[in-house]
This record gives structure tokens, C-alpha cells and sequence, in this order.
């Protein structure tokens, strides 16, 4: 059904996989495409509880979009390119259900920028982090500058984005770029180890965490934060974690 993705689906984690490890993964065109169709099933697919997003192979995320399809294009196709690109990264950002990246070797250009549309980040102790367009003459066009600001803040991320440096697995944990850096080895089980403790909770409150989360950076967080609080005591997730926790007991979910 993809091309240029694997996926295994066990006990309601998705992992996807991009999978072209000859070319370190890199973004071009199949590869966005088959994202933008693997959102939606993950979106409509009720067995899909939550998402781990990696590379194949062990040196690389992604290491960038392929740069041979930018040669030639015009401003509007430039254009065009960076919309479709935003567009399928904020599907990501305001998935419902939690999507994590599992960062795994090098995520630079478009693979940092699609590390951080996930809605946090793991990565292994060999992991490099960096936005280099400049040094093509470009910036960052899915989302790269705004989503790298909010994650680290606007000096840090300005350096970043102005002198193209790449910086390593400790340092991208110091700034906050990602919330853990484990052995290579350990990567994928740590990942499904933190969704585990995840999908134990209310899923619809879990997906009302991530769009008042999301609206943080508008002018709309606080009331956001206030409908998604009231709307919950309106799902029967509610009335059960409170009886769950009144009674003593574990509480059982059902989306509703």
C-alpha cells in the first residue's frame, strides 16, 4: 500500500517506518505522499491507539528532503512545495492520537522539521539535529522556523537556523528538543514504554491534552484549555477515571 513506508501494527502502537536507507531516508516527493495517506488511515483506523515514527537503518531519521527535486523549481512551485509540506506536517501536530518520533541517527533539514511536528521526541545517543538550508541558499519551509523557536526559544533556534550546525543528542536533550536520549538499542523500547503509560489514560483527554497543548502558541490556548476541560465531564471517560479513583481501582477506558 506504501511505497516508501513499513508499518506493524502491535497491542494499538503503529510504527511507521521511512524506508529508504540507501538515500539516509530522505523526503521527496512518494515519501510525503505516502505520509499524507498514512495520516489519514492512522486518523480513521480505530486499532490505531497511538504512532511511532522512525527511519530504517541505524544512521539515519531523515536526513533531509531530497534536494535534486528542488533544482529548477520557481518561486510558486517553491511555494507550492513548502504548503504541501506544512500542510501534512500540521496533520501530524494535530493528530488526536500521539504520534512520537523516534530519532535514530541523523535528522536535519526536513527531518528535523518532521521530528518536531511529532509531539515529542526520543532520541538514540547517535542522533544529530540541525536545520542547514542555508547553506543551499534556502531556510527551513515546513515549518522549521516556528516549530524550532517554540522548542527552544528564539536565540538558540536562531543560531541554529543562521549558522546551519548540527548538534548532537545531548545537546538537542539541553535544550529541549527532545525528552530523552537512550542507546541506540534501547530506542524503540523505550519509545513504546512511554505509550504504554499513555494509552492507560482517557484517550479522548489525551487528545484534548495535544489541540489545547497546539493552541498554546495562538491567542486562543486559555479557552481552548477551558472548553476541552468542560467538554470532558461530558464523556463517560470522565465519569469513569473519577469512579476509578473514588472506588480504588484501575479505571477502564472506552473513548466515549
Amino acid at each position: 500500500m506504501y511505497t516508501t513506508l513499513l508499518t506493524s501494527l502491535d497491542n494499538n502502537i503503529f510504527t511507521v517506518t521511512i524506508n529508504r536507507p540507501d538515500k539516509l531516508n530522505a523526503l521527496n516527493k512518494d515519501v510525503m505522499n505516502d505520509l499524507d495517506k498514512i495520516l489519514d488511515e492512522i486518523e480513521s483506523n480505530a486499532q490505531i491507539k497511538a504512532v511511532i515514527l522512525t527511519g530504517a537503518g541505524q544512521k539515519g531519521f531523515v536526513a533531509g528532503a531530497d534536494i535534486g527535486e528542488f533544482v529548477g523549481l520557481s518561486k510558486e512551485e517553491g511555494k507550492a512545495l513548502a504548503k504541501k509540506g506544512q500542510d501534512i506536517f500540521f496533520k501530524i501536530e494535530n493528530s488526536s492520537k500521539p504520534i512520537i518520533a523516534a530519532v535514530n541517527g541523523f535528522a536535519l533539514g526536513g527531518g528535523c522539521e518532521l521530528a518536531m511536528a511529532c509531539h515529542f521526541r526520543i532520541a538514540s545517543e547517535n542522533a544529530r539535529f540541525g536545520q542547514p538550508e542555508v547553506n543551499l541558499g534556502l531556510i527551513p519551509g515546513y515549518g522549521g522556523t516556528q516549530r524550532l523557536v517554540q522548542l527552544i526559544g528564539k536565540g538558540r533556534a536562531l543560531e541554529l537556523l543562521m549558522t546551519g550546525n548540527i548538534i548532537d543528542a545531548q545537546a538537542a536533550l539541553q535544550y529541549g528538543l527532545v525528552n530523552h536520549v537512550v542507546p541506540q538499542e534501547e530506542l524503540l523500547n523505550k519509545t513504546k514504554s512511554i505509550l504504554e503509560i499513555i494509552l492507560a489514560k482517557a484517550p479522548l483527554a489525551v487528545g484534548k491534552c495535544i489541540a489545547a497543548a497546539n493552541a498554546a502558541y495562538s491567542d486562543k490556548g486559555y479557552q481552548t484549555e477551558l472548553e476541552s476541560f468542560g467538554e470532558c465531564f461530558a464523556t463517560e471517560d470522565m465519569k469513569e477515571g473519577t469512579s476509578a479513583f473514588l472506588e480504588k481501582r484501575k479505571p477502564a477506558f472506552k473513548s466515549r
